[in-house]
């Protein structure tokens, strides 16, 4: 089936592209969501005189996209998670969760246009790129960080231990011996 594509359309085609697809993505997504039209004759002449209004909508889609990629890159972004043993999280970080962290902080996103290779599994500082729109691709700074900061352990010494032990023992003997 020979469509007139009326938007962009990952990985098909660009506006005003004469696309070949299966009978069924034609008629079942692309015509319906208003994405293209059936190649013929008339809607060739018709599409021609839409064409300059198509554009202006999708050179203004895409300036808000640039947009929203500075200000994305603006915005860097933390993420609190709970870790074990050797920093190992527990779960792990998913486009989800950006995608939650990015709207706490005033950034609406779907989380599909996310690209995330795999989920974050460990702590530190990531560049995660965001799509959107197919010729806009935005970066964001993402920190995964332990819940509640760093975990600061303090180290006794064996004879502070001692002598704390031998302080609350001799404490105990001194309450009984004044009870009795």
């Amino acid at each position: 089936m020979k469509l007139i594509l009326r938007a962009d359309v990952d990985s098909l085609g660009r506006l005003g592209d004469i696309v070949t697809v299966k009978p069924g993505y034609g008629r079942n997504y692309l015509i319906p969501q208003g994405l293209a039209k059936p190649a013929t004759k008339a809607n060739l002449k018709a599409f021609e005189l839409e064409r300059r209004k198509l554009q202006e909508q999708a050179d203004s889609l895409r300036a808000q996209a640039e947009g929203l990629a500075e200000r994305i890159a603006a915005t860097p972004i933390e993420i609190e998670v709970r870790v074990g043993d050797g920093d190992k999280l527990y779960g792990s970080v998913t486009t989800s969760n950006i995608g939650d962290a990015m709207e706490a902080a005033g950034i609406d996103i779907d989380r599909r246009k996310i690209l995330l290779a795999e989920p974050i599994r460990s702590l530190g500082e990531y560049d995660i790129e965001i799509r959107l729109h197919p010729d806009v691709m935005g970066e964001l700074k993402l920190a995964v960080v332990r819940h509640g900061g760093p975990v600061v352990e303090e180290i006794e010494e064996p004879a502070e231990k001692a002598e704390a032990v031998e302080e609350s023992v001799a404490n105990a003997e001194d309450a009984e011996t004044a009870e009795a």
